[in-house]
């Protein structure tokens, strides 16, 4: 009698249960003009500026997010606060 069977019968292998997927969300790679509009308008008046906001209010991906920052940073529509490695943080530029 061979050793397996002597152990405890014949057992199922385990099965590994199944990981959650998240839906991949499909996000602009260039501004069309309505995207470009909707930047400049709601983008400047937001409190908390961050590429992951800005990329997640317009659907946008990180990369054009980064740029859509420093360009509104360019035309002094936003200030940054804090710039460590790669976490860009900005808020709306004030009159003040």
């Amino acid at each position: 009698m061979p050793a397996k069977e002597a152990a405890g019968g014949k057992q199922k292998k385990k099965k590994w249960s199944k990981a959650k997927t998240r839906e991949k969300v499909v996000n602009a790679v260039l501004f069309d003009k309505a995207g470009y509009d909707k930047l400049l308008k709601e983008i400047p008046s937001a409190k908390f500026i961050s590429p992951a906001t800005v990329s997640d209010r317009l659907k946008i991906n990180g990369s054009l997010a980064r740029r859509a920052i420093k360009d509104l940073e360019a035309k002094g529509l936003i200030k940054r606060i804090v710039h460590h490695g790669a976490q860009l943080i900005y808020t709306r530029a004030t009159s003040a």
